[in-house]
Order: C-alpha cells, then sequence, then structure tokens
C-alpha cells in the first residue's frame, strides 16, 4: 500500500481527535454515480495503478490509470480528468514534462504530484509551477482526500 493508514486506523484517530479526522473531511461535491469527477492516476508503478485507484473511489471519486504519461495523453478521457494524480518520475515522459506539455495544450488539470523522493528543490518546483501538491509516499488518506478536494476547488 502506498498510503501510511489504514481506512481503520484513520477512522479510529477520527474518533479520537475530533478536529482532524476522516469524520471531519468531506468531499466538496455530491457523490451520485454520474456526478462524480473523474479522477485520473499517471503512475509507472503497477502496484500504484492497482491500489490507489481503490483509495479514490473509497474517497467519492471516478478513477481511471494510466502507465505513462503519454497513455495519459493518448486517451479520450483527458477532457474528463478534473484532478490528475501524477507521479514525478516514470521512464518516458516525467510528471514535471507531462505538466509543461498540458500548458503547452492548453489544458488545464489541477496536479497532485505524488513521489517517493522527499526533495525540497523537487517539491517546490512543481508547485512553483502550478500544482496544487506534492505528497511523498507514504501519505495519508486523508493528505490525499485534502488534496484533491484543494485540486477540484482550482479546477
Amino acid at each position: 500500500m502506498i498510503w501510511a493508514e489504514s481506512r481503520s486506523q484513520c477512522t479510529m484517530d477520527a474518533s479520537q481527535n475530533e478536529a482532524s479526522g476522516w469524520a471531519k473531511q468531506q468531499p466538496l461535491f455530491e457523490r451520485k454515480s454520474g456526478d462524480r469527477p473523474l479522477i485520473s492516476i499517471v503512475d509507472d508503478d503497477e502496484s500504484v495503478r492497482e491500489s490507489l485507484p481503490d483509495l479514490v473511489r473509497e474517497l467519492g471519486f471516478a478513477a481511471l490509470a494510466f502507465s505513462s504519461a503519454e497513455e495519459f495523453l493518448a486517451s479520450d478521457r483527458a477532457d474528463e480528468t478534473r484532478c490528475l494524480i501524477l507521479d514525478i518520475v516514470m521512464p518516458g515522459m516525467s510528471g514535471p514534462e507531462l505538466q509543461q506539455e498540458l500548458k503547452l495544450r492548453r489544458r488545464q488539470i489541477p496536479i497532485v504530484f505524488i513521489t517517493a523522493q522527499s526533495s525540497e528543490t523537487i517539491r517546490a518546483r512543481v508547485l512553483e509551477e502550478g500544482a496544487v501538491e506534492c505528497l511523498i509516499k507514504p501519505f495519508s488518506d486523508i493528505a490525499l482526500l485534502d488534496a484533491v478536494n484543494s485540486a477540484l476547488q482550482a479546477n
């Protein structure tokens, strides 16, 4: 798993600390099946592509996973994507390179970067270039929910 807390731990933590926990986190949008914003996940790590969409769906969003930036760009789902969860380091086109390509194509999709590298230089650069957030793996489901909600507000 890539997130630090399981659902049961997060729920338990929320009941113990009312001010900051799962129980206090509310998605911004109504979650009827047809109204769920699409969150696209681009990561070359197969385990992330298998687990992260499940978590995103549990949080109340629609989710699709792509194995590369090129696959995402070639898809017909890029226009529907309301938030992009994007790995920084990938073979071929990197996350920051995809961020620049989207700018060149005049596609404004809010981006939440995820990375296993805890470099403040990289984090500062992607945030400066317009990313909503940059989460360091492993991250909590609460941190992801906060980042996605911020991205959807920016959209």
